[in-house]
């Protein structure tokens, strides 16, 4: 087991597993956090050029995590942000159906059922029978009459996992439209858009991107970059960085997804904070992520006999399910022991990070066989 316990902001005493909440903080990240806060205190050090800088330090360091395509990504608050463009910026017409999972993350559900009402589509959400994958429900539902797709890669409650890939393929011969939530996912799985051809990617900082709380990302296939914005700014604009122009309005955007940049995207305090995060993230590499934290999984699914977990399932997301009604007992002996995983459905979702130590894989197993 790799151990990068110091990297992180972790005491020894808690034994964390639930990144897909809320990440763990980077000392890094944190640092970064500090001396952003002492610089915003002296604006008068705060010169013109630093109000775009760093913003397109961030959107190319999350154009690398999808596969090198700075000009499309948009720099977003959260997945509701990103969701509502995609929602704004697609076509869906009366009678068609947006398809979603079941007990899917909750804004991209509302986001949807919004604008299918608007459109007098309808929703279609997609279960699975005993024994059959996300996978597999997926694309037995995919039909003409679906105009969008709006999956993950892996479900946020257990972390089952949808072959993105095949699923493109069938959206793309039946003529509908994808949209990928990568917010469990981006940083850990590796994501290629150019391989993948989605229309829109949304994934929010402050999980597997061990980023600060507000700061999303939003990737936009380039068919739909001369779109429509939720707001209008004065920096998407053309000329924004000559600041005694502004008063000569322009109708020209900036290029690439800039248009769908959030208002005061600059974020003086935060944007620093997420690219330490994304600095860190590419150091390791998600290859390298993915594949430490599946040997940690996997172990913790062999040595929690008697207990099911979510199969085929992404490496880095574990969904237990224990016997005999058992799943509040052990959750409150989790909570007691100092080790913090979360409940989702009914599952027991366990999200470890590289911060995650023999230690604390050995104190969960003990606690969860000690009240099932």
């Amino acid at each position: 087991m790799v151990d990068e316990r110091d990297l992180f902001d972790v005491p020894e005493e808690v034994a964390y597993f639930n990144t897909a909440s809320l990440s763990p903080v980077l000392r890094s990240v944190r640092a970064a956090g500090e001396a952003a806060l002492r610089r915003r205190a002296r604006p008068w050090e705060i010169g013109e050029a630093d109000w775009f800088a760093d913003a397109e330090r961030l959107r190319d360091l999350a154009g690398r995590l999808v596969g090198g395509d700075a000009e499309g990504m948009a720099l977003v608050p959260a997945t509701s942000y990103g969701f509502a463009i995609a929602a704004a910026n697609l076509p869906l017409r009366a009678g068609q159906q947006v398809l979603v999972l079941a007990e899917e993350y909750p804004s991209g559900v509302y986001t949807w059922r919004g604008a299918a009402e608007r459109a007098g589509a309808s929703i279609r959400t997609v279960t699975r029978a005993p024994g059959e994958t996300w996978t597999e429900a997926v694309l037995a539902a995919i039909d003409e009459r679906i105009g969008i797709v709006s999956v993950p890669n892996v479900h946020w409650t257990d972390g089952g996992l949808v072959d993105l890939e095949r699923v493109a393929e069938r959206a793309r011969a039946a003529g509908a439209r994808l949209v990928v939530d990568a917010s469990q996912s981006l940083g850990v799985m590796p994501l290629d858009v150019a391989a993948l051809r989605p229309d829109f990617v949304v994934a929010v900082g402050y999980k597997w991107l061990l980023g600060p709380f507000g700061r999303g990302y939003l990737w936009v296939a380039e068919e739909h970059r001369e779109g429509r914005p939720l707001e209008e700014n004065w920096i998407l604009r053309a000329g924004a960085e000559d600041f005694a122009g502004l008063v000569d309005y322009r109708d020209e955007y900036l290029p690439g997804a800039r248009r769908f940049d959030q208002g005061a995207r600059t974020l003086f305090e935060l944007t620093p904070m997420a690219i330490a995060a994304l600095e860190q993230i590419l150091e390791w590499g998600p290859p390298r992520i993915a594949a430490t934290l599946a040997g940690v999984t996997a172990e913790i699914v062999r040595r929690l006999e008697g207990v099911t977990a979510t199969e085929p399932r992404g490496p880095h997301l574990l969904g237990v399910r224990v016997p005999g009604g058992a799943t509040d007992r052990v959750a409150a002996a989790l909570k007691a022991a100092n080790c913090f995983v979360a409940r989702r459905g009914d599952a027991i979702r366990i999200a470890p990070h590289l911060h995650v130590t023999q230690a604390d894989v050995d104190r969960l197993v003990t606690t969860v066989l000690a009240n099932v």
